[in-house]
């Protein structure tokens, strides 16, 4: 299918709507690129790729969908949204893998750049592994829970907190892993500076207004390429 036609006169670039939008903007953020430059690498006029990322009803033929997926080094299938229920890491381990040590700057700029990771609460049965939406403030990992949930318990332990990135196209990835020391925010004010600055609503709902942080004693990270 031939590209849709776009009006010459195309406004200021604006912010990416639909869900072929948004996965094409991630997408392109993860690997470093400007639009144009995307657009560059997919053969395609800058001004149909901002159309592809702001137009909610763009639906671009197979070929288009193939020229975007190789520009961006990712698949159809990610593109479409036909992988959106398979969990990271499926993919095949490079035969070679080589492993390098993440700087103590990387780590910061990588927990930085995410928003989800997972916790490991110390609880009475074991170690349990929780998924969190999370923010980093002043260096310190903080999120959202309530009494009485698993991440609560995490206050007053010694805790680690996990964010990776697995590209399962390229078999590659890295990990930064947090341990610390998780305590309740208590302080009126850290905990209105906080719920200000919040980037979102916990994923798990209800109301879950306890401020967790997690203030680290080791960070550390590693980036695995082919």
């Amino acid at each position: 299918m031939a590209e849709q036609a776009v009006p010459k006169s195309h406004p200021v670039e604006g912010p990416p709507l639909g869900d072929l939008g948004r996965r094409l903007a991630r997408r392109r953020t993860e690997v470093g690129l400007t639009r144009k430059e995307a657009a560059v690498r997919a053969g395609m006029a800058p001004s149909y790729f901002q159309y592809l990322e702001e137009n909610p009803g763009a639906a671009p033929g197979p070929g288009v969908l193939s020229r975007l997926a190789a520009a961006l080094e990712t698949t159809v299938a990610d593109l479409s949204g036909g992988s959106a229920d398979l969990p990271p890491g499926p993919g095949r381990a490079g035969r070679a893998p080589v492993f390098s040590r993440l700087s103590a700057r990387e780590c910061r700029d990588l927990l930085a750049s995410h928003g989800v990771g997972r916790v490991a609460v110390p609880t009475l049965s074991g170690p349990v592994i929780v998924p969190v939406n999370y923010s980093v403030v002043g260096g310190a990992v903080v999120f959202r829970t309530a009494p009485g949930t698993t991440l609560f318990e995490a206050a007053g332990c010694q805790v680690a907190f996990e964010v990776d990135r697995i590209d399962d196209i390229f078999s590659q990835g890295w990990s930064v892993l947090v341990r610390g020391h998780a305590r309740v925010v208590d302080d009126p004010e850290d905990i209105r500076r906080l719920t200000g600055s919040a980037h979102s609503e916990p994923w798990a709902g209800g109301r879950r207004d306890v401020w967790v942080r997690i203030d680290p004693l080791v960070v550390t990270g590693r980036r695995i390429t082919v």
